[in-house]
């Protein structure tokens, strides 16, 4: 059975793995492992901890980094430890950050963490059990938690020499 790992914190103002784990217990029978750590630079080892010691064939990591200029900065060093730990396990770490100012009010804040969330749980589950549904999205300008940007028209999809 597959396993997917959440790591969360403690920091974020909504609970994102919540949201994670109901979206994907609709969608799949899989076991679901959960870690919380108390902030977002405490997620790489979280990840790397539910994929090397608990065997997760998948890790979604959820943070929500506040408005500061701290807080962006030790959001883009979480996302680099992210990356560091996908490249130590070669598997796949969804980063799923939902920042504070990215929205108009609290309860805004709170619909898009949890979409955010629910839409990379799809994704996890897209990669383990169906990557090539992603390969017919490739192009289509899809975005996790508010509307998709949609394809840019005219464009061809890549290079028309393959």
């Amino acid at each position: 059975m597959k396993r997917i790992g959440i790591a969360d914190t403690t920091f974020a103002r909504v609970d994102m793995a919540r949201a994670a784990v109901s979206t994907i217990k609709k969608e799949a029978s899989v076991q679901i492992v959960r870690y919380t750590v108390p902030g977002i630079k405490d997620l790489p080892v979280a990840a790397k901890r539910l994929l090397v010691e608990e065997g997760c064939d998948i890790v979604i990591a959820l943070g929500m980094p506040g408005p500061a200029d701290k807080d962006k900065m030790c959001a883009h060093e979480a996302s680099s430890g992210l990356i560091m730990a996908q490249l130590m396990t070669n598997k796949h770490i969804l980063e799923v950050f939902v920042h504070e100012d990215e929205a108009k009010d609290e309860k805004t804040l709170a619909w898009l963490a949890e979409k955010r969330t629910a839409e990379h749980a799809l994704n996890a589950l897209s990669l383990l059990f169906h990557p090539e549904a992603l390969t017919r999205l490739a192009g289509t300008g899809q975005r996790q938690g508010y509307e998709d940007a949609g394809p840019i028209e005219g464009g061809s999809g890549g290079y028309p020499g393959h």
